[in-house]
């Protein structure tokens, strides 16, 4: 489907109805008092004043120098116009892994009803994307939720938290407890994960201290940080009944942003991956119309903890060999050459069929999945997760 693609455009149809099997909708009773993050934050935030609590603290806007302060930040910050909690992961043996799995939930500030108002115009639309990816069958799911949501954090049916991170959407939630993440989601009716992640060394705060510039101008930025190396258990309820144990190796990434993309990005190409010798490897470029980098950067962390974070020419996407999607006609990379301050590497998609269709929820197609790091002689390294969007239409997120 070779259209622009617009989140702000799903916001206005979020304002007439849900579009997704399972989505819901929440809102105050006409009347009600309305929670003071909704009210008194203005779009793309302010600056809050000493000793102010905690939802006016989600105010604070995207900004260099802005220290990131846990646990609040692992919690929703209503101001900014776009917002993700991105949880991807392989289960099974290091040699051999079994499944990919991704869960993201998004939240979008729609812009409508500054004030008091009723349910049927949302402050924010809060989505969720889940996918698991079968190797041994070559096969990928993927489900989709949608639900409004008026920014109070109580709401039953969907909301986010703001002191931590505790994320839900009906019945699919995203939860920190204990320094624990904890998720559970369908992709139907019969099949269920339970996933629970322990850290095992510290955040990654990406670019400046968590400040991650994506183009030449800083407007252009998001906050942003990861947790690598988590260990991953789950337990997967299949649709014969049986509960299936499995364990492996799971990523967190967390960002928040009033402007991601310069206008002349279409999209990006983003990559994940825990070393097998406990380092950790990011790296991403926004990308021009002929396929050319605008900006890039990442991060390196190794075993001891030491981050490098890469300047923008520091890190060089060559792509490789090309799958066409047959539901969207785009043709993405699914080999690469990454050339970065840490080393040279390739990149490998470790199935081809991993296209998304959310086009139910945030509009969107793009691919994401699981992938192998190499080493130049063709060694395997690490295993994460491949995200390249704007091959199917330009990503316009703002």
């Amino acid at each position: 489907m070779r259209r622009r693609q617009s989140l702000v455009a799903l916001a206005m149809l979020g304002a007439q109805g849900s579009r997704a099997a399972g989505s819901t909708a929440t809102g105050l009773p006409p009347g009600a008092p309305v929670p003071a993050a909704a009210r008194e934050c203005p779009l793309g935030g302010a600056r809050p004043q000493p000793g102010t609590d905690v939802a006016d603290a989600s105010c604070d806007p995207v900004r260099r120098g802005r220290p990131l302060r846990f646990s609040r930040d692992h919690g929703a910050h209503l101001a900014n116009r776009m917002e993700w909690w991105y949880l991807t992961g392989w289960l099974g043996e290091a040699a051999r892994p079994a499944y990919g799995m991704q869960l993201t939930f998004f939240r979008l500030r729609t812009g409508l009803a500054p004030g008091p108002g009723g349910r049927f115009a949302p402050r924010h639309l809060l989505l969720a994307h889940v996918a698991l990816t079968d190797l041994a069958a070559g096969r990928h799911r993927h489900a989709q939720r949608v639900a409004r949501w008026n920014a109070d954090p109580t709401a039953a049916a969907a909301a986010a938290a703001l002191d931590d991170t505790r994320v839900h959407i009906g019945d699919w939630s995203l939860r920190r407890t204990a320094g624990r993440l904890l998720a559970e989601v369908g992709l139907d009716d019969a099949t269920r994960l339970q996933l629970t992640l322990n850290p095992t060394q510290d955040l990654v705060l990406q670019g400046d201290r968590g400040f991650s510039r994506k183009g030449p101008q800083e407007s252009h930025a998001s906050h942003y940080y990861s947790q690598p190396q988590l260990t991953l258990d789950a337990r997967w309820r299949q649709p014969d009944g049986r509960s299936r144990p499995l364990s492996g190796q799971g990523w967190l990434d967390h960002e928040w942003s009033d402007d991601l993309m310069p206008g002349d990005a279409v999209g990006w190409d983003w990559l994940g991956i825990n070393l097998f010798d406990g380092s950790a490897l990011t790296v991403f470029r926004l990308r021009r119309a002929d396929g050319s980098s605008l900006w890039g950067g990442g991060s390196w962390r190794s075993p001891d903890g030491r981050t490098r974070i890469f300047e923008p020419d520091e890190v060089a996407f060559v792509p490789g060999r090309r799958w066409t999607s047959p539901t969207s006609g785009a043709a993405y990379p699914v080999e690469w050459a990454l050339q970065t301050a840490a080393g040279r590497f390739k990149l490998r998609a470790l199935l081809d069929a991993q296209e998304l269709d959310a086009r139910a929820s945030t509009g969107l197609l793009y691919w994401e999945g699981l992938s192998e790091l190499l080493d130049p002689g063709g060694r395997r390294l690490g295993l994460g997760y491949l995200e390249m969007t704007g091959y199917a239409g330009r990503m316009a997120l703002g």
